[in-house]
């Protein structure tokens, strides 16, 4: 199908190229056109499975960091504070769920807590935003998979000493189903999803109606901890540790603000009941094994987690009901990494539209999601989890720092945001870069529910800097800043190659009067001669140019010149040290500096390329080290003319 604009003579046709079926395509499916975008978006079932599963995973670890700080610090006694601290963590996932469920109206777009900064606070703020949740989502993928492996671990042993090699793997399987798309993904990890809060329910039920009926006891055989041989006395800094280190179980919450485009329409009402659902479900599960873990008296251990324990002591040993919770929370752990392989993509891909980062972070790959994003994703996590073991116990302080300084700036924002709305008179609207801002009587009421949940944020988030400082926090408190200044770089270069290439105020130069054409040749040859038919056609102002290294092929090539060179003007540089590039740059040089406004220097290389690129390294490359050396330096054009050996 073509249109045509005969006035502007503009003409404009649908390609019918099609991607050829390559390998991998195999793997991730047929290339999908961009019309298919609609008919990509999900439903809430759905979206629960791809965007809830890193919160609901959260459920199977966030106890057992409560309960290694507390078990490690007064022993024993630590058992009677597991649950209220639990209660505390619960509030504050309420906070931020009603927060985050107004950020999910106020902006449909997506793009979160980068969003709400950069429309309220500015770009710094936005970029830090952004770099606390890219930072997040890498570490949810290495923690998440991490775990998932402990998981597996703690049911067979053996595979204790491969968890790093293993968990790479399964980076690479979650890596691999998202390039497939999220929609197929989403599917293909709905029924794990669903299948882990099933057998949890299940389990956390079991255990409740056990406990009620005093049959539930403590864990038969538990693995091996060794209690502190001086107790510490109950300190604020000692609840406030722990407090922070449970507060792992918000992890996730953000991310459905985050992917409100993957939703089908009504988008922003999907989003938000899927949130809403996430948060009953989390919470619940959350105080149900807090609750639990208390009662049977659970080791907080690498060797085996709290959820096997509380498993094996609900179902009396390792049945299959047993192996049915270790399979399902072992999955839902891997698969709480696809939460981030759908996140980080689209917020990387939101930075690098607004020039922070690389460009090719927002092209879609063949089958509509951002590949780059996914690819950059997996291997950064890879790298982590091989340099830290596996050890979700060395990754947690380095996790939710990110997460609850995302937190504070969006809900932050958002109080800035109601404030302005406040501001505006009834019936009037202002437009920003995000979202459109509309008067709203509820505003006053608003505000404070995102400022209140702000402030409880903040203060959770320097808790956790400061009781997990020597535990490796220190190292988050640097790489934001790195990466903040990382994407100020990227997008100051973006700005200054926007400025050079802008057409405002640009007068556009008079026409080219005169072109002169320079030839480097290494010899003469039908290579040669091919390169200087097409300089003859760019201009009659023709100059070969050889650098003789020696005398004799000097002479040789003068001599086949006569025969072949068409009358065409030759310049012999002798070169007595046997220099190639400096002679014949030095030469370019000399015609560049007399050259006129009005006039262009053209350099026509000669490419001789053989049949087979191994053939490649039985040549010098002259055309290739000639083109690198000019290539930057200005108002000289370079073509290469290729000359293929048949």
């Amino acid at each position: 199908m073509m249109s045509v604009d005969k006035r502007n003579g503009i003409l404009r046709r649908t390609a019918g190229s099609k991607p050829r079926r390559t390998l991998r395509s195999v793997f991730i499916g047929r290339p999908l056109q961009t019309a298919d975008a609609e008919h990509q978006t999900i439903g809430k079932a759905v979206g629960l499975a791809v965007f809830a599963s890193d919160a609901l995973s959260s459920t199977a670890y966030a106890t057992q960091e409560i309960l290694v700080i507390l078990a490690a610090a007064i022993g024993m006694a630590s058992f009677g504070y597991i649950f209220p601290i639990s209660i505390a963590i619960v509030v504050l996932l309420s906070i931020v769920t009603v927060s985050y469920e107004q950020t999910i109206h106020a902006y449909p777009g997506g793009g979160g807590a980068y969003i709400v900064a950069r429309d309220n606070f500015g770009e710094l703020p936005a970029q830090v935003a952004g770099a606390a949740l890219l930072t997040d989502y890498i570490l949810t993928v290495a923690v998440s998979v991490s775990a998932g492996v402990a998981q597996l671990s703690s049911a067979f042993p053996a595979l204790s000493d491969y968890r790093a090699i293993i968990a790479v793997g399964m980076v690479g399987l979650i890596m691999l189903i998202n390039l497939r798309g999220v929609k197929e993904s989403g599917t293909i990890f709905a029924i794990p999803t669903y299948f882990f809060v099933f057998t949890m329910f299940l389990t956390v039920g079991v255990g409740l109606v056990r406990t009620l009926t005093g049959s539930l006891g403590t864990v038969i055989d538990p693995p091996h901890f060794e209690a502190p041989e001086i107790i510490q006395p109950i300190t604020l800094f000692l609840i406030l540790h722990a407090f922070s280190s449970g507060t792992a179980a918000l992890t996730g919450i953000e991310a459905i603000s985050n992917g409100i485009t993957a939703f089908k329409e009504p988008r922003s009402r999907n989003a938000g009941l899927t949130l809403i659902v996430m948060a009953v479900i989390l919470s619940s599960l959350f105080l149900g094994i807090s609750f639990l873990a208390s009662q049977i008296q659970a080791a907080p251990s690498e060797a085996e987690t709290v959820i096997s324990q509380l498993a094996r002591t609900a179902y009396d040993g390792r049945n299959f009901l047993y192996y049915a919770v270790i399979a399902a929370t072992t999955v839902i752990l891997i698969m709480a990494a696809n939460t981030a392989f759908a996140d980080f993509p689209r917020l990387s891909a939101l930075q690098a539209g607004d020039g922070f980062l690389p460009r090719q972070m927002s092209y879609r790959g063949s089958r509509l999601v951002y590949s780059h994003g996914i690819e950059a994703l997996a291997v950064i996590a890879s790298i982590l989890i091989l340099v830290f073991n596996a050890s979700v116990t060395a990754l947690i302080p380095l996790y939710a720092i990110g997460v609850f300084l995302s937190f504070t700036l969006s809900q932050g924002g958002m109080a800035r945001r109601w404030w302005k709305i406040g501001h505006l008179t009834p019936g009037q609207t202002k437009v920003e870069r995000g979202s459109t801002l509309r008067a709203d009587p509820k505003w006053r009421s608003k505000m404070i529910v995102n400022g209140f949940g702000a402030v409880c944020t903040a203060i959770v988030m320097m808790v956790f800097a400061v009781t997990k400082f020597r535990d490796g926090a220190w190292l988050v408190l640097i790489i934001i800043p790195v990466l903040v200044m990382i994407f100020s770089r990227i997008h100051v270069h973006y700005r200054t190659v926007a400025q050079h290439l802008s057409l405002e105020h640009f007068d556009a130069p008079l026409r080219i009067t005169r072109h002169r054409v320079i030839v480097p040749i290494s010899s003469v040859h039908r290579g040669a001669l091919a390169a200087l038919r097409y300089a003859r056609s760019l201009s009659e102002d023709v100059t070969a140019v050889h650098v003789a290294i020696d005398p004799a092929d000097g002479e040789k090539a003068q001599q086949k010149w006569v025969t072949w060179g068409d009358g065409t003007r030759l310049v012999i540089l002798d070169s007595p040290y046997r220099l190639l590039l400096e002679p014949l740059l030095a030469y370019i040089e000399e015609i560049d500096a007399q050259r006129q406004p009005n006039e262009a220097l053209t350099v026509v290389v000669p490419q001789f390329v053989p049949r087979h690129d191994i053939e490649n390294t039985l040549h010098m490359r002259t055309a290739n080290i000639l083109r690198e050396a000019l290539l930057h330096r200005p108002g000289i054009i370079i073509t290469d003319v290729p000359y293929q050996i048949e």
